[in-house]
């Protein structure tokens, strides 16, 4: 049986409290974008489907550190598209809105049973689809880096980690 909308919200939350960082410079957004880029393009999703992906990474009040598309302009669904950056920019409104992922929020509203609206929501924020996922800096943390988003060993962690495409 597939997990429902309530046991996906609460693995969501779960796995945000993983991205807190004891800093996050304009460096390690590089880093952590261009890794991200590599990974997808290395994914089947890109190789065998030629699907694409843009990417953003941006401050709480929207500079932007790193941005990139991967793929040409398709016309499947998942492709990269003259619409993609707009999607993007309203998952990154959720996670500025709400504080936590945009797939959290989408499978947390299903637990609930209720429409954007009804939580109080602009009807611009794109909620449904998933993919905004806010990076938190807490400078009490000592052991945990950037290099944790790329250097991950297969099979550290049963729950899927940031950048797993296939």
């Amino acid at each position: 049986m597939p997990p429902t909308d309530a046991e996906l919200a609460t693995k969501a939350l779960d796995e945000e409290a993983a991205y807190r960082l004891p800093s996050f410079s304009a460096n390690d957004a590089v880093t952590l974008g261009l890794s991200l880029r590599k990974r997808f393009r290395a994914s089947s999703r890109h190789q065998r489907l030629g699907r694409g992906l843009v990417i953003s990474i941006q401050t709480i009040v929207g500079h932007t550190l790193f941005s990139c598309t991967v793929g040409d302009l398709g016309s499947t669904v998942g492709d990269v598209s003259l619409d993609s950056w707009t999607i993007l920019d309203g998952m990154i409104a959720v996670v500025r809105r709400t504080g936590h992922s945009s797939f959290y929020v989408e499978k947390g509203m299903g637990a609930m049973g209720k429409t954007p609206k009804q939580l109080g929501l602009p009807p611009d924020l794109r909620i449904h689809g998933g993919g905004g996922l806010p990076v938190t800096v807490s400078p009490e943390l000592t052991d945990v880096s950037i290099n944790s988003f790329s250097t991950m060993a297969p099979g550290e962690s049963s729950s899927k980690k940031l950048g797993d495409f296939e």
